[in-house]
């Protein structure tokens, strides 16, 4: 067994999972100034209510694991991105009380909405910026990172913040839709018609724009043998995309447009991984270069081996014993 690449495997999991989970939380967020009402406030939170806090669960996983199994990367990505990261995980919080707070206290209860809104979009803009960040290079000296505290914001880091935007929220609309019933959920299928569009347009700006930032992912994407599979990813997007719009337009699914967007997210986070794949700080330090001892891995892994099936577990029965539609009646109290 290669313990690297297992590791890799399992933090890209981990990420790939809280970007699913948390992506359509953070998305009701973005979504609310379009939901003025207060009725239709109450019943997008109580849609995620019962699970919403356990959806960070992976990014402590991701994060953690990137500390533990590769510590020369965490050592480099994390002084490059200090500012966004922070920002990000301060906007997590602050979401996080005002989820709470907005039931509770009454007369102050817009101010806690725009308190939600705005962790919600601080975050998922964050993210996108790491994200645009990492793929477009980080400045290595040595063994630590030799660049400036703002490097990480450029162009391109601002577009795919941008379009992370937009990718959440098309899930947001997409679980709202699954969640509801009548106007809500006829507002929700307009709104996931509306970012589907932008989400697509931005994942074909993000994909024509990526190989242009380094000879290393033109080589990957269109370098033969390489092209005869990684062909199959752009096309795949098309297919989903298509039938994304016919299950929301044509044959007006409830749960389907949901699934589909999971996986235009699935077919992106591919995307990255052939662009960057082998390297953990893109075109600098490879993840064998990066990573921990192997008996530090070893030990590890029994741990994650026994806690992630029961993550995936709790995780899953929660989501199970609160499937179906919301009930308008229903309080979060």
């Amino acid at each position: 067994m290669d313990l690297t690449l297992t590791w890799a495997l399992i933090i890209a999991f981990a990420i790939a999972a809280y970007v699913v989970l948390d992506g359509f939380d953070l998305g009701l967020g973005i979504l609310f100034p379009l939901f003025p009402a207060r009725r239709d406030r109450d019943i997008i939170m109580n849609s995620v209510a019962p699970v919403w806090d356990g959806n960070e669960t992976w990014l402590v996983l991701g994060g953690g694991g990137l500390f533990a199994a590769f510590p020369m990367a965490f050592a480099i990505l994390m002084p490059a991105l200090y500012l966004p990261v922070y920002a990000m995980l301060l906007a997590l919080v602050f979401r996080g009380v005002a989820f709470e707070f907005r039931w509770r206290s009454r007369q102050r209860r817009h101010w806690w909405d725009a308190s939600f809104i705005g962790g919600s979009l601080v975050a998922t803009l964050c993210q996108g910026i790491i994200l645009g960040a990492i793929l477009e290079g980080i400045t290595v000296d040595g063994r630590r990172y030799g660049g400036g505290a703002f490097d990480w914001l450029s162009p391109f880091s601002a577009l795919t913040g941008v379009a992370l935007v937009a990718g959440y929220g098309l899930l947001g609309a997409t679980w709202l839709l699954m969640k509801t019933e009548g106007e809500l959920a006829e507002r929700a299928r307009a709104l996931a018609w509306r970012f589907a569009l932008a989400t697509l347009g931005f994942v074909a700006a993000v994909s024509l724009w990526t190989p242009f930032l380094s000879g290393g992912y033109a080589e990957r994407w269109f370098a033969m043998p390489a092209l005869v599979f990684t062909a199959a990813v752009p096309l795949a997007v098309a297919g989903l995309a298509l039938l994304l719009f016919r299950s929301l337009h044509v044959h007006r699914h409830e749960a389907r447009p949901f699934l589909l967007s999971l996986g235009l997210f699935g077919l992106s986070f591919l995307g990255v991984g052939i662009s960057i794949f082998p390297d953990v700080v893109p075109g600098a330090v490879t993840i064998w270069e990066a990573a921990a001892p192997p008996i530090s891995q070893t030990f590890m892994l029994i741990g994650t081996a026994i806690l992630m099936p029961l993550i995936l577990g709790y995780t899953g029965y929660a989501y199970w014993v609160f499937r179906g539609k919301v009930d308008p009646a229903a309080g979060y109290h």
